[in-house]
Order: structure tokens, then sequence, then C-alpha cells
């Protein structure tokens, strides 16, 4: 095999003696042994930053440098590599024309690199204009123009090729659809589509048929993206080959169904939580997408401002109550309870959980699954729960009387529970527990914390524009300021125009987000803590605009007033916090 060793490189970097010749060959041997560049390695090392390095790069090899964040690839240029063979040999062909192919590699030393380089100029006739560029870059570079498209129009073309014909007649056997299930570019298909699926950050998959079409969507921060259109006689295949990875009944299309399956993408093992609903043009399929490390989220990254989350530390260090998260669907409540149990989760506790369905598996955390097909419910579970010792309990929502009831006996008994429950904001959780059944003079001892929180998209930091807020938006940022708690007037009123950020909303522009201005979610939050001022509203005759108007008066920062502050510290727009949670001051 060629050395790939870059000797002029190692050459330079001790000649200004930012290493050693041996360290430098030590750490070359290491980058090589676990499939790295040295770029990386003498990067993550802190040896050089990435910036001088390239342009120590382009210096020592006569070569420009090439900035990946401003480049829109030609299609035409990018297919002429192979995605496998780019990612191998660290090079990636951007541009081309009737005589020039453009090329970007990190390491102009790689003989193979140059080698196979070569061999694709020759082939089509055209010469080479190299260009250096960063790992970090050329990696950015390649998953950017990793299009979902491509992947499945290859598989489109070999189906085409081996003449396979689908049919889309209602009356299709079960027989036939497991043979065309069976032929390796539907495989294919299924495979792309959840593979850029992950890539991609979606926490769904949509794949819904239409007369003419089979639409694909992804959602992506929160919105739904389409991301594929298919040709409609494949929507059996695909959902036949979903059914059977889910172990689902393939030929029972007239009722909605539930499945479950993992795959490993990378070095990932990735869940994929199915669900079937019969439409009149076939069964739509939606897929949440289960990543261990995507939810694998700390306290503190969560979001929460300083003294809500204080309030939150408070209820958790008690050894009893219950701590109830709420909030819509997707809001994120089973992240912060999956970050208040890493907290929580020590050698010296018993943490039981009852869950539907368990999503996220954490180590140490005994995880149960309610079935309620054969009676084991929240209600049922939590009694067996209660009889194994426990000292956290974790019920994954309180849906009915019996349920919120055994929790609240559990939390007066000298458990510490956890739960989540369907109300719009922190302030609803008291009216909707006495609905439920709780009588009033056990939520005021039984009730440590409630946090109401919705997720916000979050601005790219890569991009994200930074301007003057106009007339509107400066009377709404001051007008917010001024009805927060004295501890954020004092940090955040200003005398002047308030600065605001901005998605920068760009397609193919940035690296980092795709151009789409945006990437990740932040949570936006309330916290309601139960005082003595707040127990004896509840206790009395009360309404839930007595209880907001207290819990302002005590310091509590609402769902607006929190994505304000966030618009503020350049984390989110504040249009998005407004379609979120409106403009609670008007």
């Amino acid at each position: 095999m060629v050395n790939r060793t870059p000797i002029l490189l190692i050459q330079e970097l001790v000649r200004k003696n930012l290493i050693t010749e041996e360290a430098a060959l030590s750490l070359d041997a290491r980058a090589r042994q676990e499939r790295k560049d040295l770029s990386d390695m003498l990067v993550e090392q802190n040896i050089i930053s990435e910036k001088d390095l390239t342009t120590l790069r382009s210096k020592l090899y006569k070569l420009p440098s090439l900035d990946a964040g401003a480049l829109q690839p030609n299609p035409d240029a990018l297919s002429l590599i192979p995605e496998d063979v780019a990612a191998f040999y660290r090079i990636v062909a951007f541009d081309r024309d009737d005589t020039t192919l453009k090329v970007a590699l990190v390491n102009p030393e790689d003989i193979d690199a140059l080698e196979a380089l070569k061999f694709v100029a020759v082939g089509k006739g055209l010469r080479l204009e190299k260009y250096i560029v960063s790992a970090r870059e050329l990696d950015k570079l390649l998953a950017n123009n990793r299009t979902l498209s491509g992947d499945v129009g290859l598989a489109l073309d070999a189906l085409a090729q081996d003449a396979t014909e689908v049919k889309a007649e209602a009356e299709a056997s079960t027989l036939q659809l497991e043979e065309i299930t069976a032929e390796s570019p539907v495989i294919k298909i299924v495979g792309a589509i959840l593979k850029h699926a992950v890539e991609s950050r979606a926490s769904d998959i949509h794949i819904e048929p239409f007369e003419e079409r089979v639409r694909v969507r992804y959602r992506i921060d929160g919105a739904l993206v389409k991301t594929l259109q298919l040709p409609r006689q494949l929507h059996p295949a695909i959902v036949t080959r979903i059914k059977i990875l889910s172990e689902m009944k393939i030929d029972e299309t007239r009722v909605s169904q539930d499945g479950r399956f993992s795959l490993r993408v990378g070095s990932r093992k990735i869940d994929y939580r199915v669900s079937t609903l019969p439409t009149k043009h076939g069964e739509k399929i939606v897929m949440r997408i289960l990543d261990p490390f995507g939810n694998d989220v700390s306290m503190e990254q969560l979001g929460f401002q300083d003294e809500p989350r204080a309030a939150l530390e408070r209820a958790i260090a008690k050894p009893y109550g219950s701590i109830l998260i709420t909030g819509p669907t997707g809001s994120g409540k089973s992240t912060t309870i999956a970050a208040v149990l890493r907290r929580l989760n020590t050698e010296d506790v018993n943490i039981v959980t009852l869950e539907d369905p368990v999503e996220y598996f954490l180590d140490g955390v005994n995880q149960s699954q309610v079935h309620e097909e054969i009676g084991y419910t929240f209600a049922t579970g939590l009694r067996s729960i209660l009889r194994q010792d426990p000292d956290i309990v974790v019920v994954g929502e309180v849906r009915d009387h019996e349920t919120a009831g055994l929790a609240t006996q559990a939390a007066l008994t000298g458990h510490l529970v956890l739960s989540t429950l369907h109300t719009n904001d922190a302030i609803g959780v008291i009216p909707r527990l006495i609905d439920m059944g709780i009588e009033k003079y056990l939520i005021p001892p039984t009730l440590n914390v409630v946090v109401g929180q919705r997720l916000v998209r979050r601005l790219c930091k890569a991009c994200a524009l930074t301007e003057k807020a106009n007339v509107t938006e400066q009377e709404m940022i001051t007008k917010a300021v001024q009805s927060m708690p004295r501890v954020y007037q004092e940090t955040y009123t200003v005398k002047d125009e308030y600065t605001i950020q901005k998605p920068n909303i760009n397609p193919g522009g940035c690296p980092e987000c795709g151009g789409k201005g945006y990437k990740g979610r932040i949570g936006v939050y309330e916290v309601l803590e139960m005082t003595p001022a707040i127990e004896k509203l509840v206790l009395g005759t009360f309404s839930e605009a007595a209880l907001r108007q207290e819990a302002e008066r005590q310091g509590m920062l609402t769902m607006y007033q929190d994505g304000i502050l966030k618009v503020l510290q350049g984390m989110a727009s504040l249009q998005d916090i407004l379609e979120l949670v409106g403009d609670s001051s008007s």
C-alpha cells in the first residue's frame, strides 16, 4: 500500500517548532490506525488550529484553499466520484466545465487519492484543478451534498433495469407483495429513507399515498419538510417492507397497526416506532425515530434560565412529592424527564418507570411498558410498581382519575413521582388535577413543581443575521422585559434599540444548517413552584387568572417571557416565539 503520510507537512510543523518529528509520526500512525486524517488529530490535540493548518497547507503545496461554506457544488461534478470513494480518499469534485474538473482534497501527498483523481479526469478527458480544504469542511461538503433523491434514484433505476413490475391494485395478494418487497431495489429505497432521516436529524418520517404519487416527508426541528416523491405503484411494496420489519400483519390493511423495529445506522442503533393508518389511497405510515444519542441531554443543556432551573433543582432535591411536566405532544416532555432521571440515577436509589411505550433506554433504570390490550394499564402497572420498593417513580402520563389518585398517594407516602400531563401551561395543571377528582387539600403537600414547556427552533449559530429590532419588535420586547422579574429587567433593559438575530435562509449557503437558518431545537419553559401563597389560593376559591397573577408576582417567568429572553440571547427568532406561545402581554 502507498504511504499516505504527509512528510512535507510534518517537516514544516517540526520546522515551526509546533511538534517534534517523533510525536508527529506517532500521531500519524495513530490517525491511520483510527482511520482518521492527520489533520483531524493535529486539531484535536490543539497543536494547530484548523484555519491555520489549511493556510499552512495552501502555502506549502502551492494550492489555493477553498471556502466550502460559500460553495454551491455542481451536481454533474459531484456525481463523477462515488460518495464512498470520496470519503475514503478525502476528495470531492465540486465543479467542472468542458475542459477542467475542479477538486478539493485534504492531503495532496496521498498518492492513492491523486491516482484516483487522475483516473477520473483522464476518463472524462478533463484536466485537474486542485484546491486545499480542511478535513472538517470536506466532511460537511460530503454530508450536505448527500441526497436522498440520488440514493433512491439509483434504486429506482435498478428496479426499472430488472423489469420488476409493481402492481398497485388493492386486491394484490400477500404473496405478490412479499415477492415485490424481497427485490433489493425496494429494500434499498426503504433503507435510504430510514438512513437519510437519521442523517437529517429528523424526528419523524411520513410516507403518504395519494392518487398518483407517494410523498415522503421528514419532521426536522419541528417542521415537516418534503424530501421525496415516489411513483404510486411502489406504495404497496414499501408498506409491506416496513410491516415486515415491524412484525405487523401484512395482509391487514383495513385497521391501523403499531409496531417497532431497530436498525444500525453507522455506529448507532436506532429504534423506529411505526404506526399505520388506512386512508382512501392506501395506508399512511408514520415512523417516530428514537435515537438514543438524540435524547442524551443533561439538565444544563435543556435551556432553562437560572431562576426556573433553580426551582426545578429544589424540587428534585426533595425526597418525596411530584414533578409534573406539561405541554402538547412533541414538546420535549420525555427529554426533560430523561434529563432529570440522569441527575437522579445513582446506585443508592431504586427508579422504576411505567411508559407507553418505552422510547429511550436508560442504564440503571427499571423501565416497564404499558400493555392495555392485556389489562396492564398505567393504573394497574403503578400498583405493581409501588410493591417494588421504589424511591423514584416515573409514570409516562396521567390520563385518568385512577392513575392521578395513585400517583398522588405515591407522592404522599414517601416517593418522588415524575409524570406528564396535557395542559396548555403550568397553571392549568392544578384545575386539571381537580377535574380528575384529586381533592384540593392533597395538591399542596404532593405537588412540588410544574414545568410547562414548548420546543422552538434554534437559530444556526454559524449564519444567523444580526439586525436592529424594528419599531414593532422594539415595542414588544420592551414591554415583555418590563413585565419580567427584577433580575431580568436589570440585565436586559437597554437605553438604545434592541439587537436581535434572525434566520439566514439560503438553500445550500451554510454548511452547518444546509441554508435552513435553523439547527436543532431548544425548550421554552415556565416553572410553577408550590409556595405558601399558591397553597392558600388552591385551598380557597381560586381561578386560573388568580393563580397566574400570584405566580408572576412571586417571580415566575412565563413561557412568552422565556421566549423573549431566548430571542435576546440569540437562540431563537421573535417570529417563532410569537407563533409558538403568542404575545401574552397583549
